[in-house]
């Protein structure tokens, strides 16, 4: 039998779409950059959507092409994992708007031939859901097993139950929020305002010029704090002094901290573009499931089938425990069928990206009732 192109590494399809905006805008043509990993069983059913946060991408378990490391959840995808190739397709997606092969403002537009810059249109977490599900169509994949995602991929994995429940078997949703809080808003003001701040944003017109990288970092540095705890800071660092005996009594990096936080803003600037961290966080600060239900979010999942698994982490104050105890709540609301867990650990936000054999232990035991039912 002939191969099928359309699954492998590193593939890219571009959809006629259009992709119809919450704005009221039409999308067209999609650019959709994706993975897959493993193959369909017979009845098409062993089908895996796997969906990235914030600054991720679709190399969930690959070598990445710029920065050569392992893929961002190689802990939770690959043989023997709780996500295997063995006994699953899996569908890994750069989401639309972002910088790694789908549709963002690095684009270039077809009508101009030029990178789309601020011309792109502003997006939200359902609109990436609908890009994603062009492409699912385009794969011929009409249910998924499951869906799972950690922080924005938690929310785009709620949206996917929401606006597709007929095709959504199970969704696992890690460290997330139905909603964008005031605080979590405000943090993403400050990284927007650093890289529009820099003189090389030009109005987001910097494509061929050099980009606003200073901006891009501190957006970076200012991020990663919301993604870490105070106490695995002060493990990792404390007020300890970086590469020196004493203070320098100026504005280097006198501590380790600081340090880490440069390096973090620097060498994201290599994999990242700035117009595209723009426009996923407002997607983010946008995000709102229960807005278009009267602000009821009960409302968003009436009459669902599909199975939920929630998860969460003590010292994870980005989005703290609360906010998945409100997603249960109204998932119960519904009638769906869900469990919740939260799970201790010192390593705030991030710790869905770490190493957690108890949240590998969960979904793995989920993933596995859902194929049995």
């Amino acid at each position: 039998m002939q191969e099928d192109t359309r699954f492998g590494l590193d593939k890219k399809a571009r959809l006629l779409g259009p992709v119809r905006l919450d704005s009221g805008a039409e999308f067209a043509p999609v650019d959709i950059a994706y993975e897959t990993y493993g193959a369909l069983n017979a009845d098409k059913s062993n089908a895996i959507l796997i969906c990235h946060a914030l600054t991720g991408d679709q190399y969930v378990a690959s070598t990445h092409p710029m920065t050569g490391k392992d893929g961002w959840w190689t802990r939770m995808v690959g043989a023997g994992k709780p996500i295997d190739p063995a006994r699953h397709c899996i569908i890994s997606i750069n989401v639309m708007g972002s910088c790694m092969g789908s549709s963002g403002p690095a684009s270039i537009d077809p009508t101009t031939g030029a990178a789309y810059a601020m011309a792109f249109p502003v997006i939200t977490i359902p609109d990436m859901v609908r890009a994603q599900a062009l492409l699912l169509d385009h794969l011929g994949i009409e249910t998924l097993e499951a869906v799972v995602g950690g922080s924005m991929g938690g929310m785009q994995a709620l949206s996917w139950a929401a606006l597709y429940p007929e095709r959504v078997k199970s969704a696992v949703v890690i460290a997330s929020t139905a909603r964008h809080s005031a605080q979590n808003i405000a943090f993403h003001e400050v990284g927007r305002q650093a890289i529009m701040a820099d003189p090389r944003w030009n109005n987001g017109a910097y494509y061929g010029d050099e980009a606003p990288s200073s901006g891009l970092a501190v957006a970076r540095m200012a991020a990663h704090i919301t993604y870490l705890s105070e106490a695995g800071l002060t493990e990792k660092f404390g007020r300890r002094l970086q590469n020196r005996d004493a203070k320098s009594f100026g504005f280097d990096a006198d501590f380790q901290v600081e340090s880490y936080l440069r390096y973090q803003g620097l060498s994201f600037v290599d994999r990242f573009d700035a117009n595209s961290y723009l426009y996923i966080t407002r997607a983010m600060d946008y995000f709102d499931l229960a807005e278009p239900h009267d602000g009821v979010l009960a409302k968003a999942f009436a009459g669902t089938k599909t199975r939920f698994c929630l998860i969460s982490f003590d010292s994870d104050w980005l989005y703290p425990t609360a906010e998945s105890r409100r997603i249960v709540h109204a998932l119960n609301a519904a009638g769906a069928a869900v469990s919740f867990v939260e799970l201790s650990s010192p390593f705030g936000h991030d710790a869905f990206l770490l190493e957690a054999p108890e949240m590998n232990r969960i979904v793995d035991g989920f993933l596995r009732a859902g194929e049995q039912s």
